[in-house]
Order: C-alpha cells, then sequence, then structure tokens
C-alpha cells in the first residue's frame, strides 16, 4: 500500500506541470492572434485610386500666346511704318540739297527689295571735281541739320567720287566721267521707272 500511494504520489506531480506547461504553450499563440497580420492591411493603390491629371482647356493656352502674337504683329507694322516714313523724309531732304546745289541727273533707285544694304540709293553728278565736294559736303551739313545724324563719307579729297552713307540711303556723287565709268544705275536698276527718276 505505500509503494503504490509513493507511486501515485510522485505521478501526481509530473501531470501538473506537463499541465502546467501547456498553457503556457497555449498563451503564445493567442498573443501572435492579436496582432493584424501584414496582408489584411489595404494597398496604397487600392487606398487611393490612381487619376489622371485634368488637362488644361486649349482655348486658355492658345489665347494668351494669339494675343501675343497679335501684339508682336501690330508693333512690328508700327516700327516699318515709321521706318518708312523717316526714309521717306530723309529721301525728301536730299533730293531738295542736291536741287539747291544744281546737281545733275539725279536718279534715285529702291533698293528694298534688292538688297538689306540700304532702302534707297541716290546717284547725281557734278559738273567739276570742286562742284561735287560742294554738293557732298553741304548734303552732309543738310542731313545732320535735319536731324538725320552724321553721315559717313568717303571721296571728298579726290573729288571725282563721293560716297555719302547715310544709314538707310547712299548716295553717290560723280564727275560725269566717273559716272558713266561706273554706271551704277545700270547695274542695280536695267530700267528706272518714271516715278524713281527724279530731275
Amino acid at each position: 500500500m505505500s509503494k503504490t500511494a509513493s507511486t501515485t504520489k510522485k505521478a501526481a506531480p509530473a501531470k501538473k506541470t506537463a499541465a502546467a506547461k501547456k498553457p503556457a504553450t497555449a498563451k503564445k499563440p493567442a498573443a501572435k492572434a492579436t496582432t493584424k497580420p501584414k496582408a489584411a492591411a489595404k494597398p496604397k493603390s487600392a487606398a487611393k485610386p490612381a487619376t489622371k491629371p485634368k488637362a488644361k482647356p486649349a482655348a486658355k493656352t492658345s489665347a494668351p500666346k494669339a494675343a501675343a502674337v497679335a501684339a508682336r504683329k501690330k508693333a512690328a507694322a508700327t516700327k516699318d511704318a515709321a521706318d518708312r516714313k523717316h526714309v521717306k523724309a530723309m529721301l525728301k531732304t536730299i533730293l531738295k540739297s542736291l536741287e539747291d546745289d544744281k546737281a545733275e541727273d539725279v536718279v534715285a533707285i529702291d533698293l528694298s527689295n534688292k538688297t538689306p544694304m540700304a532702302d534707297y540709293m541716290v546717284v547725281a553728278s557734278g559738273r567739276s571735281g570742286r562742284h561735287v565736294g560742294a554738293v557732298s559736303d553741304h548734303l552732309m551739313r543738310r542731313l545732320k541739320e535735319e536731324g538725320f545724324g552724321h553721315a559717313r563719307v568717303e571721296g571728298m579729297t579726290q573729288g571725282d567720287l563721293v560716297l555719302i552713307d547715310a544709314g538707310d540711303i547712299v548716295i553717290h556723287v560723280f564727275r560725269p566721267e566717273v559716272r558713266e565709268f561706273y554706271r551704277l544705275e545700270k547695274m542695280w536698276a536695267a530700267d528706272i521707272p518714271e516715278d524713281q527718276a527724279v530731275l
């Protein structure tokens, strides 16, 4: 009797330890179950649906561009008109000065559609070297007085050919023999219209 009682007593503590260990192992999975698995979280793409950026209306963007282009065209047109007016006034001054100084065979050639060098070329003749020099000197003085600036000049010392560069208009004043040699009119205009031939 005593042996069986002792064996039962020894076996009982073994069951207690086994029972004590079981709840400990059962608690661990319960702790893991409390945390949410990562796979259960909603993906970012599902949370915020991808939306395409809205395109701006074409009318709003093209309207300012069209207005800017129109403004530039208008400014260019007004500038061209002012330049033409300036050139016409300068040409009138040049022709008046040559007429007052008795220059001969004065011809104005329109170069606006032929070369970017100048808008007009004026060719005139003087009776002698002294006359060529005097005509050229008076013309440069007249241009400065009328507010067209200081023209560049070449050939004043020789008096055979004087070149006056007034910017938009180039003037050549020749002695008759030198003019016949160079023939600038035939080089730049085969047939000079009557409205461009002056005097």
